[in-house]
């Protein structure tokens, strides 16, 4: 099936839930379950963190496919302070990718320089093999166990929430049943552990943004949320598409939001967005949250990272 049939599929699948959400701020729809508790600040500063992503090309792990050896190297653990000192941002969000090790020692390391730095990890984007909705059994109990994994890494490091990636299946379509009953046990175990779970409109097939609030909204667990994603939906080269995603997304969202103004498709093609339309959208719901600066333009990460900032902090004031 081509993308742009089942995106439409999907969006209509979800209209009249929209439509119900519609009138309801981010932190009212699941009245009836147990509402985590995050104290959000208001400081526009202290609401802004950065991703290791856009600075992949540095990141020293041994695992690490998009290290650049022409590049200076930087530990996972010292990112925190450089971002302290480039950018005067204490919050962070740090890519499974980038933790050179998941032991016990490494994590009370990293905890410690993060507090050193005098700053705050606000989620861990991770992303498995296997999928969620995998036809096979065994595959779907692989992912839902390396999420519990994450979620006791975020625990160890003291990250509020993970991001989950819903890793697509060679041949098989997307399956929001199967998503949803394997997501289910994901946040159960989030809800135990206070780590939310976090869903984002990153891929075009497997994350679409319809696709994903269908699931959250089956899955109805306050601790699956969903992490609007500013610019991937515009991949779709639609931009009434990534508008209406967004929004959908937004009514869904809690603690964090990947903030960019661009984003790079095939061939090279640079998609941009209205960033200034975007955060009306996340105010006009109520969105409290961090807003994580993901640079994916042509310049260098730290001018990326830079331009960004400068235009969060002009929305946020």
């Amino acid at each position: 099936m081509n993308k742009v049939s089942r995106r439409n599929f999907l969006r209509n699948s979800v209209t009249a839930a929209a439509g119900a959400a519609g009138a309801l701020t981010a932190s009212g729809l699941f009245a009836q379950s147990r509402e985590p508790h995050m104290k959000f600040p208001v400081a526009p500063r202290e609401r802004i963190a950065v991703t290791t992503w856009q600075f992949r090309m540095y990141m020293d792990n041994p695992t690490n496919r998009w290290r650049d050896p022409k590049l200076p190297g930087m530990a996972l653990k010292d990112f925190p302070a450089m971002v302290a000192k480039k950018f005067g941002l204490h919050d962070v969000e740090l890519l499974s990718y980038h933790f050179p090790s998941t032991d016990a020692a490494y994590l009370r390391e990293l905890r410690a320089a993060v507090e050193k730095a005098g700053s705050h990890i606000i989620n861990l984007p991770v992303d498995g093999r296997a999928s969620v909705y995998d036809p096979s059994e065994a595959k779907r109990k692989e992912a839902i166990d390396f999420g519990k994994k994450w979620i006791d890494i975020a625990v160890a490091v003291g990250s509020p929430s993970v991001r989950l990636h819903v890793a697509g299946v060679k041949g098989t379509a997307p399956d929001a049943g199967r998503t949803a009953e394997s997501l289910k046990q994901v946040a159960a175990y989030g809800a135990q552990r206070n780590v939310m779970v976090t869903l984002e409109n990153d891929d075009l097939e497997t994350e679409d943004a319809f696709f994903l609030v269908r699931v959250i909204d089956e899955v109805g667990n306050p601790y699956l949320r969903a992490l609007p994603d500013f610019a991937n939906s515009m991949l779709s080269g639609n931009a009434d598409f990534n508008y209406d995603a967004l929004a959908l997304m937004f009514r869904h969202a809690y603690n964090i939001a990947h903030m960019k103004d661009s984003e790079v498709g095939d061939h090279d093609k640079l998609y941009t967005v209205d960033v200034g339309r975007i955060f009306k959208i996340a105010q006009a719901v109520g969105y409290r949250g961090y807003y994580s600066l993901e640079w994916e333009g042509r310049e260098g990460a730290y001018e990326g990272t830079s331009k960004l900032l400068e235009e969060t902090l002009k929305h946020l004031r």
